[in-house]
């Protein structure tokens, strides 16, 4: 039912299933199908069943069988997740942390403060249990760290990182280029959470107005900086 819901989302501009949009979100993005009844179900398929016609024919799923041998089992092994799964799992996730920004852990991560392991175990309960299982973060995310993962989803704040940042943003010693470059390391930081690869500071918009020791005379200037940078994707770990 997920898929099919899933499809009909892509044609939110038709009126009728616009109207309904609540109802596919909750269906898509929360545990609803596991909570709902039998009265819940028949209220689903009366409400979405005349919208399946828009799903365009080659989308939906067909299955032809012709057993000539008798069925002695059958097995589902559970590591066999098909791609449909995974990026229900990846929307609920990135749907729900962005919802619910307000939870110590996640908000830790966003405001740049380090994690306790009970923060790191309130992590592991909401994407190993409440939004999924481990196997399937394991199978989108791979060998990403729970914390890296969410900050990359919240960023960090503004705030937090002119907090980091602040002794070179009210340094009157910077000049212009120095601070443009600045400027630009925060904006990244603020929209991705972390620079975990420095290389990307090669590339614009850092180089802009010249590379990295053109820019800054003193490396000991960049060093400290790189070491905030640092300072803030270790405080993601988790």
């Amino acid at each position: 039912m997920k898929k099919k819901v899933g499809e009909l989302s892509r044609y939110a501009t038709i009126p009728a299933i616009a109207a309904q949009q609540e109802l596919i979100e909750q269906i898509q993005h929360n545990d609803f199908l596991e909570r709902a009844g039998i009265k819940d179900y028949e209220s689903i398929r009366i409400k979405l069943r005349d919208f399946i016609k828009f799903i365009p024919y080659a989308e939906r799923s067909r299955y032809d069988t012709n057993f000539t041998d008798d069925i002695l089992s059958i097995e589902w092994n559970e590591s066999q997740l098909d791609n449909d799964d995974l990026v229900q799992y990846k929307n609920k996730v990135k749907h729900y942390i962005l919802q619910h920004q307000d939870i110590q852990a996640i908000a830790k991560l966003k405001g740049n403060i380090p994690l306790t392991p009970t923060d790191v175990s309130e992590l592991e309960n909401l994407l190993w249990t409440e939004l999924g299982t481990k196997e399937q973060y394991d199978a989108h995310y791979e060998n990403t760290p729970l914390g890296e993962l969410v900050r990359s989803i919240v960023g960090l704040s503004l705030q937090s990182a002119n907090e980091a940042f602040s002794a070179f943003l009210n340094n009157a010693g910077l000049d212009s280029r120095q601070m443009h470059f600045l400027k630009q390391i925060v904006n990244y930081i603020v929209k991705n959470g972390m620079m975990k690869d420095i290389a990307i500071l090669r590339g614009s918009p850092f180089s802009d107005l010249g590379g990295v020791s053109e820019v800054f005379d003193d490396m000991t200037v960049f060093m400290n900086l790189r070491a905030v940078i640092e300072k803030i994707t270790a405080n993601s770990a988790a």
